[in-house]
This record gives structure tokens, sequence and C-alpha cells, in this order.
């Protein structure tokens, strides 16, 4: 079976219309059939009833020579002493012949025989009409029959008539399925363009809408992701406020407290600093991803090879581009995005280096490092908030943990995706795939 509406609707109509057309053909070619036996049988049955009496009304001598002249090339017809029909058909169309004929003959002795012969010749079925009529002759005169064999005309060359089937056959199917697929395409265009928003929403694209247009099933469909859509957004911006104004009141009684533990003795103010500092970089985490994810910054194109170029630039590192690529999106959240993972490349794997690339409508964007990489039962939850790839808390080691979180939510907003894995040899591969602008 076709994968695609379209081609299933296409496959059921040429079943429908195939099948119907063969149904239609073989009713005809029975009615045909019927029609023809019918016409034979009724022709025949005239000729009987017009011969009978000019033969009965002719010399006896004379008889063979006049029936010999009324055979033509489909009908045979001949006096004899026995009949060619020795019993009556017990057939209806045959037992209906014998009675109209004895009807019309003043009851004569009738016998006929309808027989349906295939042509070896030709190819098809033949109707065969067989009769025997008892003649009246005089006293003393022997008995004499008059014989008819009378076959139906012989079937149409098989190819005149299929061809022009398959012919007519092959017209309406394409322009039936033409119309239909113009219409099935129109009706199917809606549902791809909704799965498309709904992967780009899965990715954690907020923006992707689509066309409320259509039947009235689709515009339902339609405006019912885009008040989805509408309510998630709102829901993660009220989660993202909600972070950055817990992130940004702890800063309060955390400098309090850092203030006070400054007063105590080194030995026992120092451990109560060093968590203090903890909690900090935990709650700047916090307002860094608020305000990453929640940027309100509008979409535009941007030139990913320049907003890379710069990016590397500050920070020291090669960059390799083979070819220059416009997406659309934001470029301030894209160079934290991209600045989050330089960064993250230098701080744990000592010397890092960029490239891009694209293919047919995606740019891709490659940051590789030469660290020890992360273990592998930690990849899959690595862009996790508060995730981090080394166990320890100690703050000069790492932040706390929303780096990555923020890089993938910010990518995912523009319609894009990366991931994480470790090279062979050591040092860990990010790569951002992003869609290009159409």
């Amino acid at each position: 079976m076709p994968r695609g509406i379209a081609g299933r609707f296409a496959l059921l109509l040429t079943l429908s219309l195939v099948s119907a057309n063969f149904l239609a053909l073989a009713v005809l070619s029975y009615e045909r059939v019927r029609l023809d036996r019918a016409a034979l049988i009724a022709r025949e049955q005239e000729r009987i009833v017009s011969l009978v009496p000019a033969l009965e009304a002719s010399v006896p001598q004379d008889r063979p020579a006049l029936a010999k002249s009324a055979s033509t090339r489909s009908s045979e017809v001949a006096i004899g002493a026995t009949p060619l029909v020795s019993t009556q058909h017990d057939i209806p169309s045959a037992l209906a012949l014998a009675d109209a004929l004895t009807e019309a003959l003043d009851g004569r002795d009738v016998r006929t025989a309808i027989r349906i012969r295939q042509d070896d010749a030709k190819g098809g079925k033949r109707v065969a009409v067989t009769a025997s009529v008892r003649l009246l002759v005089s006293e003393g005169e022997r008995t004499q029959w008059l014989n008819i064999r009378s076959r139906g005309r012989r079937p149409s060359p098989p190819w005149i008539e299929e061809g022009a089937f398959l012919l007519i056959l092959g017209l309406s199917l394409v322009a039936i399925l033409a119309v239909a697929l113009v219409f099935v395409r129109r009706l199917t265009d809606p549902l791809t363009e909704l799965a498309t928003a709904a992967r780009a929403a899965g990715r954690g694209d907020r923006t992707a809408l689509v066309q409320t247009d259509g039947p009235r099933e689709i515009q339902d469909a339609a405006r019912a992701f885009n008040d989805m859509q509408a309510r998630i957004a709102r829901f993660d911006a009220e989660r993202m406020r909600m972070l950055a104004a817990v992130g940004h009141d702890l800063r309060t009684p955390i400098t309090s407290l850092r203030i006070r533990a400054e007063m105590l003795e080194p030995e026992e103010g120092d451990p109560m600093i060093c968590t203090l500092e903890e909690m900090t970089v935990m709650a700047d985490g916090l307002v860094a991803y608020a305000r990453g994810v929640g940027d309100s910054e509008a979409l535009q194109e941007v030139d990913i090879a320049a907003l890379m170029q710069r990016a590397c630039t500050e920070r020291g590192v090669p960059f390799d581009c083979d070819a220059p690529a416009m997406v659309r999106g934001r470029p301030v959240a894209l160079g934290r995005a991209f600045g989050n993972l330089l960064d993250n490349a230098l701080k744990y794997g000592v010397a890092a280096r960029a490239t891009m690339t694209r293919d047919a409508d995606t740019a891709i964007v490659a940051i590789v490092d030469k660290g020890p990489g992360i273990s592998e039962d930690k990849l899959a939850d690595i862009f996790n908030p508060f995730v981090r790839g080394e166990d320890s808390r100690n703050t000069t080691t790492g932040g706390a943990g929303l780096g990555l979180a923020i890089v993938r939510d910010i990518v995912a907003a523009q319609g894009g995706t990366v991931t994480l894995d470790n090279m062979q040899g050591g040092g860990l591969r990010a790569v951002v795939r992003l869609p290009l602008a159409p």
C-alpha cells in the first residue's frame, strides 16, 4: 500500500474504475451475445416459416435444388430423408423456437437445437441453430425433411474491441486521476504543513503556526494546534519569569549571608563563603537560563558564518567555513548559544576548533574540542537543566548545569537541533543544525 493519502486514494480510485469498467464490459458482452442469439433465432424462424410453404408447393424433385439456392455463407439449407435433429433439445430457447414454428406451420413435426460453439479460427463463441421440419408430401412419396443449419456471425477480431476498450479505460483513468490527485493534493497540503509545524513544536519552536484554511476539519485541527502553541508559549514565558524572579530574589539574601560570613573567623567563615558562592552561581544560572530562553528578540535573517566568525574571533578559536548560509532566527540568542558551546569547549576541552558546512536545506555548525568527553550514560540527559558533565559541584570546574539547556532551547526555538557525541581518540563534538532561510 502507498504510504501517502494521495497514493492510497489514487490506488482505490484506479481499482474502482478498472473493476467497474470490466464489470460493465462483461455485462455488455453478455447482452450482446444474448441479443445476437435472439436475432439469429428470430431470423431463422422467419426463413423457415417462408421456406416450408414454398418448398411444399414445388415439385418434389426440384426441392433439393431450391433448398440449395436458399443456402447462404452462414446458413446451410438441405432436403433429406432423415432429420438433422433426431430428438428435440430441452433448453428453453430451443423449446421456444420449436413451439413458435409448430404454431406457425400448422402443427408440422418440428425439431430444433441451439448450441454455442467455440470458433477456433477467429476465437470467441458462435451461436449455431439447427432445425428439422417434416414437409407435407403426397401419398406414396418418400418422407422429406427440411434441414437448416445456421451459424451466427463470426466474432469481431479481439484486438479491435479490446483496443478500443483499453483506450477508453486509459483515457478515463488519466482524466479522473488527474482531477482527483489535484483535489487530494489540496487536501493533503494542510496536513503536511501541520505535520511540519508539529515536528517544529516538538523541538521547542513556539513560533511554528499553520494556516487556518481548507476543509472544516482541517481548519479545526489548525486552530487547535495554534491554540495549543499559544498556551504552551504563555506557560513557558510564565515559567521563565518565575525562574528569573527566583534567581534575582536569591541574590539579596545570599549577599547578606556572605557579608555576615566574612565577619567570622576564617576557619568558620570560609566553608560558608564557599557554599554561598555555589548558591550565587546557581542563582546567576537561573537568571541566565530564563533570560536566554525567554528572549523576546524578533526573528530575522542571520548570517551564521559571520555570527560564528565573530564568536570564534573573540575567543581565539579557529573557524573554517565552506559556504555562507542564511537562517531565520534571533541573532543575539544564537550568539549566546554558540558562545556557550565555545566556552564549554575551551573550559573542558583545553583547545577547540569550529567548522560550518551546509547541505540542501540545513546549515551545520560543528565545534570540536580535545577534552575527555562525556560519559555515555550522561549523554542522553546532558541537555536537561542542572545536569553537569562532571559530578562535582565545585564552582571552579563548572556552573549550575544550565548552559547546555540554554543552548538546546535557543536552537530548538529557531527550528534546529543540537547533538553531542564523543569522538574516537578523545574529544567531544557538538553539532548544531539550523534550517536555511527560504
